[in-house]
């Protein structure tokens, strides 16, 4: 039997983060007059959101949304058909900013934020939190942890979770090979990187699933609905969603759900690993 809920043998996130035009502007309004620029977010919002919930329906997933603040302060209809969906409803900053270029008050005032233009959408106060581009500062844990998150979403040093020392925070790990950005996001100019098939990211997706079937992991997908949203490329994670159904006792949840079972499996198993101690992911079941 698996480490997972009734016995599972893997734990399976699909994570979006609903950036919108919050990706293009990164923390400043400067560019607002950017419209093609920021029609790319428009479109994730607009239609790649409503595309992703349809495949979600489809397959009777529930999935977390990580949503900016200021997405939710301008595409409220959109926050709220995720929501009326069942879908859980997270925080990724206010307008997608870097944490590494705040102080401590503007972090504090950053979060602060993001908490109330959700709470103002879903009626409660998010769980979770994901930093754009997956950066924290040495005092971001600290703050999660005084405004009552119980999880986060952003390091990549395993891929089973783990609690942060003295903080009763859940640490949900990512990748980037398991992030459609490598694959999709193209930024015009200098420094762009080409734009991959669909097939490279099942592919890339699909083995990375199976290795973490194999030892009993967390298989946290993180996708952005202006990239993922394309026609083709939902016709891919649905492909993708078949292949990861086509296995026994895999467990579907969202990140809040996860990460609850994980803090009651520390505290039925005071003895399983933390992080900075060596942890065999083979022999602790």
């Amino acid at each position: 039997m698996g480490r997972w809920h009734d016995g599972s043998q893997v734990a399976v996130v699909f994570t979006f983060d609903v950036d919108a035009e919050a990706l293009w502007l990164a923390g400043s309004l400067e560019r607002s007059d950017r419209l093609g620029l920021l029609s790319h977010g428009t479109y994730g919002a607009r239609v790649g959101v409503p595309l992703v919930l349809h495949a979600l329906r489809r397959y009777d997933i529930k999935a977390t949304f990580f949503i900016p603040g200021w997405v939710a302060e301008h595409h409220p209809d959109v926050v709220a058909a995720i929501r009326d969906q069942g879908h859980e409803i997270a925080h990724h900053g206010y307008l997608h900013e870097m944490v590494l270029d705040l102080d401590e008050a503007q972090e504090r005032q950053v979060l602060e934020r993001g908490i109330e233009a959700l709470r103002r959408v879903t009626g409660e106060a998010p769980v979770g939190y994901r930093a754009p581009a997956w950066e924290l500062t040495p005092r971001t844990l600290r703050l999660l942890a005084e405004y009552g998150f119980r999880y986060s979403s952003n390091l990549m040093s395993h891929f089973l979770p783990w609690q942060h020392p003295d903080t009763h925070l859940i640490e949900l790990p990512v990748q980037w090979l398991l992030d459609d950005a490598p694959f999709f996001l193209f930024r015009p100019g200098s420094g762009s990187r080409p734009i991959q098939t669909a097939q490279h990211a099942f592919q890339a997706w699909a083995e990375e699933f199976q290795g973490i079937y194999r030892f009993g992991g967390l298989f946290n997908l993180t996708l952005h609905p202006q990239l993922i949203g394309r026609p083709g490329r939902i016709l891919m994670l649905e492909r993708l969603i078949e292949h990861i159904l086509s296995y026994p006792r895999v467990w579907i949840a969202t990140a809040r759900e996860v990460a609850a079972y994980w803090a009651e499996h520390l505290a039925r198993n005071p003895q399983e690993w933390r992080q900075g101690l060596v942890y065999d992911p083979l022999t602790h079941r």
